[in-house]
């Protein structure tokens, strides 16, 4: 038991270091490239109390169900003007919303 907990122990202070180093090299490296190209870091931003959220949208008055099915037929017009749909699928789509 005591060389496993060495062991871990071990692997924990390497991990540890390494992640040390890798930092600093990368820090050193970010303020090398800031120098040679006039690089200016963005600070880290602040954070900040979300934004309220958006009033309430007004109610829209519901359509009827025809205007609705018109709207999904010109929708799936489009979807077959684009290529999406073959011409079977959109069959079948409008077959679907008109019965």
């Amino acid at each position: 038991m005591p060389g496993l907990i060495r062991g871990v122990a071990r692997t924990a202070v390497v991990a540890g270091t390494a992640t040390a180093v890798s930092n600093r090299v990368s820090r050193r490296q970010q303020g090398r490239w800031a120098a040679q190209e006039g690089y200016h870091q963005e600070p880290q931003p602040q954070y900040q109390q979300p934004p309220p959220p958006p009033p309430p949208a007004a109610a829209t008055p519901p359509q009827d169900e025809m205007t609705q099915r018109i709207d999904q037929l010109k929708q799936l017009g489009d979807l077959k003007a684009q290529g999406v749909l073959t011409e079977a699928e959109f069959e079948e789509q409008k077959r679907r919303l008109l019965s």
